[in-house]
């Protein structure tokens, strides 16, 4: 990579991105283990023989999950923080502290306490921790995964103003490659575990990566070249695909229609629902009726309270007010057990869900909690997943057998959670 580029790393799940990240700052080998052949350097530094403490003045690594990055507890304390460790003067801190709050737009956050913070400012405050140092390379993984549109908007800003300002060269790996694939100045793709990676310009990527946003999809499906990499570049090339597919005159149909049959009883219901988190409402009188078979998406900004209405539904909150229902039973007043059998909840983090050793281990016992013959989660996560182990670690791969359909865990079915 040069100087002042933005590289992203894309790949189906399990292929080795985090761990190539790794392998810049350091951390693999010298925190996760393992044998490293070949050679990868960062400002002349052999990572090999540099122990990440010995890289962190020229490499800054920022995770998915920016509460696990905190060591303070406040937004100036935050950005210092690094610059301490390092033992700089008080006097270039200070003014490094300064200069990054206002490039990263934080100056008004200074004295907040991180927790109260929004994801998009928590993912700043990251980057900015990191920043403090003035590393020559920024190393993030899927800093946008747990964000709304308009808070990765908000961290995709600031890459784009290191990368264009200050020179930073980033490489980031990212999923949601609709959101940041238009920025990259090339792309690294790691097309299966174990093979050779491909490296070029972002177009010419996209028209072989195994993975690839909806827009490059149908950019390949009517057969366009160069590849669009954003809605602006498709809808300029759209116009006789639009032609070609206009809706024919419809057919006059004079059957009347028919009559609708009786409406099944719902499988879940919130009336009135209100949470209530301290003094804080998380939620306040929501009205949601959800019918079988019926897939509804529940959008909003961070903070907005999707996660408390879903974690209501799984009867993780007891509700102030209203009432929640998933069929006949009240989920916060029903036995995790028998609760189970009725819903399932994967979280955020899948890690959060998993305690085995193994694969096998981990569908075991989800066939044992969820009273379902032996093999029945292990046949699903085999269709989900293929060619993943029996032996394999559930959380360094990057995957969850929890999410496999026969059932899911939350915390308050974890016999650690119920402590």
């Amino acid at each position: 990579m040069d100087e002042g580029e933005l590289c992203l790393l894309v790949g189906p799940f399990g292929v080795g991105k985090s761990t190539l990240l790794g392998t810049v700052s350091g951390l693999v080998p010298h925190f996760s283990g393992g044998t490293l052949h070949g050679t990868v350097t960062v400002a002349g530094r052999d990572t090999r023989t540099h122990r990440p403490r010995e890289l962190a003045d020229v490499v800054g690594t920022v995770g998915q999950d920016p509460l696990a990055h905190f060591v303070t507890d406040t937004v100036e304390d935050e950005l210092a923080y690094g610059m301490e460790s390092l033992g700089l003067p008080p006097d270039t801190m200070r003014r490094r502290v300064e200069e990054t709050l206002d490039l990263l737009g934080l100056a008004a956050l200074r004295e907040r306490p991180i927790a109260t913070l929004s994801g998009g400012q928590q993912q700043r405050v990251a980057i900015g921790s990191v920043l403090t140092a003035h590393p020559r390379v920024l190393v993030l993984d899927e800093p946008t995964s747990a964000l709304d549109p308009a808070a990765a908007e908000e961290v995709l800003a600031v890459l784009q103003r290191l990368v264009h300002d200050l020179g930073t060269t980033v490489l980031l790996a990212e999923h949601r490659l609709e959101r940041v694939v238009q920025y990259a100045d090339q792309v690294v793709v790691l097309p299966a575990p174990g093979e050779a990676p491909l490296v070029d310009e972002p177009a010419a990527m996209m028209a072989v990566s195994p993975v690839h946003p909806p827009v490059v999809a149908l950019g390949r499906l009517a057969g366009w070249s160069p590849l669009p990499l954003s809605v602006r570049d498709a809808r300029r090339r759209a116009g006789t695909l639009r032609d070609r597919l206009a809706p024919a005159p419809a057919a006059t149909d004079e059957s009347p229609p028919a009559a609708p049959g009786p409406a099944a009883p719902p499988a879940g219901r919130a009336e009135g629902l209100i949470v209530r988190r301290g003094r804080i409402d998380a939620l306040r009188g929501v009205d949601l009726t959800v019918r079988p078979g019926e897939s509804v998406a529940l959008m909003g900004r961070n903070g907005a309270g999707k996660s408390t209405l879903l974690s209501a539904f799984v009867g993780l909150h007891e509700p102030a007010a209203g009432t929640v229902r998933v069929g006949d039973a009240v989920p916060h007043r029903t036995r995790p057990a028998e609760l189970l059998r009725r819903l399932g909840l994967v979280t955020q983090e899948p890690r959060d869900l998993l305690y085995a050793d193994t694969v096998a281990a981990e569908c075991a016992a989800a066939d044992r909690d969820g009273d379902a013959p032996p093999g029945t989660c292990r046949a699903l996560v085999t269709g989900l997943l293929p060619g993943v182990a029996d032996a394999t670690h559930p959380p360094t791969h990057g995957t969850c057998p929890r999410g496999s359909g026969s059932r899911s865990r939350w915390p308050s079915s974890s016999p650690r959670a119920r402590r």
